[in-house]
């Protein structure tokens, strides 16, 4: 009995040695990936984008600067508040949320985009604007945690004008903590099952479009306004684990027009299961799908239309599981 106790005792003093090996390993890497330098392209625009020359016909100077401000603003608003929904992840009042907070993966959050004490933008240029937003960049180079393949696509002007809308916000005093890794968050990293967003992007020296394409009910249109879907639907629209989610959210849909997928659906549908979160069958969607209803709410009917027409044009591709 002895002899089994001393072996039981000796197995898991190896358990645990490796457990702590292993766990300081995971630090190590998940520190050295998060210390490192990425290079991106640097680009400028203007903030806000200026009216045409047609526009302004018979504005003053100042007058014609309090217009664009007012007009980028209105055009920012309507994006945050439609399809970047920024609030989920800054907070209603953009002085800090939270991303994710799930122990073991970890904590991630959602700085201060205010003017205010603890703000992390409040001496940002357009470069830096740039680079964590459409990169997943910080201004020093790091990685952040920004989930930016979504944002990839969005045009000069769109950035430009949810700027000009956040700088309409009071300023929030808030110190937003640094965002943080768990023990499974650590393993994860270091194995490279975990990704950080820049390590996603296919290129940190593409230029980006100026202007979004035409506001229509076209396929075009639709694919601009998909392009936020894609982290958690994939590039493809296949659907499948979301990662970097909380561990507890279901495989995200299938999106494609496969027969099994939503192929079968009618366009009211799709916009019944995007705003009311009520799939065709009567069933609820879960979240994190959820969370997507009230934005969707605030989508125009052309913007609905172009998604559904961008959508229907994809391949179809076959389920692997819901």
């Amino acid at each position: 009995m002895r002899t089994l106790l001393k072996i039981l005792a000796a197995l898991v003093t190896v358990v645990l040695l490796v457990a702590i090996v292993g766990y300081i390993w995971a630090t190590i890497a998940t520190n050295r990936a998060r210390s490192r330098t990425i290079e991106t392209h640097r680009v400028d625009f203007p903030i806000p984008f200026p009216m045409s020359e047609e526009e302004a016909a018979g504005l003053d100077p100042e007058a014609r600067r309090a217009q664009e401000r007012a007009r980028a603003a209105e055009r920012g608003r309507h994006l945050v508040n439609a399809r970047y929904v920024c609030v989920e992840c800054h907070g209603q009042n953009f002085g800090g949320g939270v991303m994710v907070d799930a122990f073991p993966l970890g904590t991630l959050l959602g700085p201060n985009l205010t003017a205010g004490r603890g703000s992390r933008t409040v001496n940002y240029t357009p470069t830096d604007w740039d680079r964590i937003v459409r990169h997943g960049v910080l201004p020093d180079g790091r990685p952040a945690v920004m989930p930016s393949e979504d944002f990839q696509k969005m045009s000069d002007q769109e950035l430009s004008d949810i700027v000009s809308y956040l700088r309409s916000f009071p300023p929030v005093d808030n110190e937003v903590p640094a965002s943080t890794f768990g023990p499974l968050g650590r393993v994860l990293v270091a194995t490279g099952q975990l990704h950080f967003s820049a390590d996603q992007i296919p290129s940190h020296q593409t230029a980006h479009v100026e202007r979004p394409p035409v506001t229509e009910a076209s396929a075009e249109f639709g694919q601009h306004v998909a392009a936020v879907c894609t982290g958690c639907h994939q590039p493809d629209f296949k659907g499948g684990p979301i990662t970097g989610g909380d561990p507890s959210w279901p495989p995200a849909r299938n999106l494609t027009p496969h027969p099994a997928a939503i192929g079968g659906w009618t366009f009211d549908q799709f916009v019944r299961a995007l705003r009311e979160s009520v799939r065709p069958d009567g069933t609820p969607i879960r979240v994190p799908m959820t969370l997507i209803a009230p934005y969707a709410k605030n989508m125009t009917d052309v913007e609905m239309q172009a998604l559904w027409a961008y959508l229907r044009s994809r391949p179809p591709i076959a389920p692997v599981g819901d």
